[in-house]
């Protein structure tokens, strides 16, 4: 498997060359997304409050920001709004982009999106965006919440006031954040898939081997009813 290093905003060609297990580090800019946001713009019809580059990255994530000097005492939803700080960030780690498949698809194409980056994978329909306007999404190879702080410089935020520091979507400056892997390619390939059946495929190896009856159930803890 290829290692890529690349800077925001993302051409086309960036994305068409990586393949599903290819290891990627992120650089340039990029904004946050929760379903708040989602639901604010396709569900309620909002606008969004700012327009999105062509080749934008997208991070599934609710960092947690403080204001600058005031790490031990006030976060950033308890101080009067400034959109542009000073912030620090604390913590960030994408979060689950599974939970967002009702939005993946028209945000691919209606925020000009190459890359989205969170934990695990999407859907199909996201994944039939991904190959019709040619967009990756990539997961982190572990988990380290603290330790990928000094590689995001925290920009701005929007609709601060109307979501709250976690929903809001936040505005990074990006320095070779990573390492993450590629897990949906712009051909439609799906890296966790592809381990599944590996897996299931073993399996059914192991239990042939091992007598093991096809269908084999494992210990049941508890009844129906839960006791």
């Amino acid at each position: 498997m290829a290692e890529y290093h690349l800077t925001a905003p993302l051409k086309e060609e960036d994305v068409t060359k990586l393949q599903c297990g290819d290891t990627v580090y992120l650089s340039g800019p990029c904004f946050t997304c929760r379903s708040k946001l989602q639901r604010y713009v396709f569900d309620e019809g909002h606008k969004l409050p700012f327009t999105p580059e062509d080749g934008s990255v997208l991070i599934h994530n609710g960092p947690i920001v403080v204001r600058e000097g005031q790490e031990g005492s006030e976060s950033a939803q308890d101080v009067p709004f400034n959109k542009y700080g000073p912030w620090k960030l604390m913590s960030f780690m994408p979060t689950s982009s599974i939970r967002f498949e009702k939005w993946g698809a028209a945000s691919i194409r209606d925020w000009n999106l190459r890359l989205i980056c969170g934990k695990t994978t999407m859907g199909t329909d996201t994944a039939e965006a991904m190959k019709k306007y040619k967009c990756v999404h990539v997961s982190p190879q572990s988990v380290s919440p603290l330790l990928w702080i000094n590689s995001i410089k925290v920009e701005s935020v929007d609709l601060f006031e109307e979501m709250g520091s976690i929903e809001a979507p936040w505005h990074f400056f990006l320095n070779e954040l990573g390492p993450f892997v590629v897990d949906m390619d712009c051909d439609g390939n799906n890296y966790f898939d592809a381990i599944e059946e590996k897996v299931y495929e073993n399996r059914e190896k192991a239990y042939r081997e091992l007598g093991i009856p096809e269908d084999f159930r494992y210990t049941r803890l508890y009844d129906n009813a839960g006791n």
